[in-house]
């Protein structure tokens, strides 16, 4: 999942039932296409798009099956925005789509983003942002209400965490699968039925291919479109990726190395800075600051503005802030906070750790993950499925992890989502990936939530595709600039070179600190 500026929020998600294969359920027809481009009603984007209407952007909803293996049964809607070329007529190139990640993220308005790190390349295209299916403004999947959720005792145990995680789990499903409608909805939410709502806007927008721009679990969303519309992909572009030979429970127990390791390097960082933030002088005493601060929070939750944080709560907040080498300080301030709460001194929190305790106690949040649970839980493997269904597996997994990943290994070996408890997984089987498209394909060298192995793996598969690696500790490559972070210029210029001429690099390259490329 790409991830915002921690200010923005704390993302806590590091969150076909009939069987038909893929070939034989792509594409509405020639003639529904062309009923779908006869009604779409272009119109203002809806008042909570503030950013959208500023930028003059239009919206419709596009009309598709729910299942495309019945095109004449039960219909949805997806919600559309765009952003029209501005280039001349004889220049346009097409029409580009994106996706933000997740999964469960909405991309009514990434187009926004997009266009910001494209510059001049974003004037050739229609930009295309869409909600996938059941999400944001498109037709929703809708929960029943969770009750307030108690909070942890003034005491606590591993097993107790780990319990309740289960209880919390088996809730969410039961509550999803039995409110409304969602029986008949959910078994249709898979990345194969995204993609094929892609292919929908375009026949419905009248294009003849599309052009794209997915990360992190985006980028995965991406390389399906081109497994199964290989003839209507233009220029395609993947930004942090995994390998498409792991289940997403795979994916998540391969990020707790990559995740020590960053850990191990923030904590280089942390000890040159001991005047500022006082958690040791050496790499291995602040390491013991933070694992000190975990084994107690095993024992007894740290209270913090008056909200109790049990380990995993505080995982999660690790996690997030240790993505990018930019939030270093921000999760050495972080760290110190929390170790005065946990030593009961009085502790003003800093900004980020404010901002994530105040989504902490939203509550909206337990609603908030449901987008992302609903596709975790409803692919068969791949890119967003796979998890066990016994309780005891995610346990046995996050205990053994504690001998070599005892930071993270308990998180990312956990329950993370409701799917052991799951009835609409998907018996589609996963897409298998390999072609020769030309895609473009970014990662960092350093990545601790897609590892990069994962997307060498990828890229071994899409044997016409280009890697640019970015030597970094960051999730997402291009265009980090209007997000705050440090630019990869070589990288930002490969993208905005593909995009608006074609051009894919002769080979492979890496991108170094200084923007220079090997």
């Amino acid at each position: 999942m790409r991830v915002r500026p921690v200010t923005a929020g704390l993302v806590l998600a590091c969150l076909l039932a009939s069987g038909t294969p893929a070939s034989a359920a792509t594409a509405p027809s020639p003639s529904a296409a062309e009923s779908a481009r006869r009604q779409l009603v272009w119109g203002p984007c809806s008042p909570q798009q503030t950013e959208l209407r500023e930028a003059g952007a239009r919206c419709t909803k596009v009309t598709v099956p729910l299942d495309y293996a019945d095109p004449g049964g039960p219909t949805i809607e997806i919600a559309v925005s765009r952003i029209a070329a501005t280039a001349a007529p004889g220049r346009r190139r097409g029409i580009l789509l994106s996706n933000p990640g997740g999964p469960g993220g909405t991309g009514l308005d990434n187009t926004l983003h997009l266009r910001s790190a494209l510059k001049d390349a974003a004037d050739r295209y229609d930009l295309i942002g869409f909600d996938p299916r059941f999400l944001g403004e498109s037709t929703p999947v809708v929960c029943a209400p969770a009750a307030p959720a108690p909070a942890p005792g003034p005491t606590t145990t591993r097993r107790e965490d780990f319990d309740r995680s289960v209880r919390d789990a088996r809730d969410t499903a039961r509550r999803c699968r039995e409110h409304g409608d969602n029986a008949r909805l959910l078994p249709h939410a898979t990345s194969p039925n995204v993609a094929r709502d892609m292919d929908a806007i375009r026949a419905a927008l009248g294009e003849p291919t599309l052009s794209y721009y997915g990360v992190s679990y985006g980028a995965d969303l991406g390389a399906v479109y081109t497994q199964l519309f290989p003839h209507r992909a233009d220029r395609i572009v993947l930004d942090s990726s995994t390998d498409p030979a792991a289940t997403q429970y795979e994916l998540f127990r391969r990020a707790g190395r990559p995740l020590e390791e960053s850990l191990d390097a923030w904590a280089g960082w942390a000890a040159r800075h001991d005047g500022t933030y006082r958690l040791g002088s050496t790499p291995a005493r602040v390491h013991s600051r933070v694992q000190e601060l975990l084994d107690g929070a095993e024992r007894r939750p740290v209270v913090v503005s008056g909200l109790r944080l049990d380990a995993s709560l505080l995982r999660l907040v690790l996690r997030q802030l240790i993505q990018h080498e930019e939030y270093d300080p921000a999760l050495a301030s972080t760290v110190r906070d929390l170790v005065d709460a946990a030593a009961g001194r009085p502790v003003e929190p800093g900004p980020e750790l404010a901002a994530m305790l105040e989504l902490l106690a939203s509550p909206e949040l337990a609603d908030s993950m449901l987008g992302g649970a609903v596709f975790m839980c409803g692919d068969s493997g791949w890119p967003a499925g796979g998890w066990p269904k016994d309780p005891e597996t995610y346990w046995r997994n996050m205990e053994r992890s504690r001998a070599t990943q005892p930071v993270f290994g308990p998180l990312v070996n956990g329950m993370t989502a409701p799917c052991a408890f799951w009835t609409s997984t998907s018996r589609e089987p996963a897409t298998v990936i390999g072609n020769d498209l030309p895609v473009l394909m970014l990662q960092a060298r350093r990545d601790n939530n897609v590892p990069y192995e994962g997307a060498l793996a990828l890229h071994h598969r899409l044997t016409g595709s280009r890697l640019v690696t970015a030597d970094i500790r960051a999730h997402g490559v291009f265009g980090r600039g209007p997000d705050g972070l440090t630019p990869v210029p070589c990288a930002d210029r490969a993208v905005v070179d593909y995009f608006r001429d074609g051009t894919l690099p002769a080979a492979d390259l890496t991108c170094r600190r200084t923007g220079e490329a090997r």
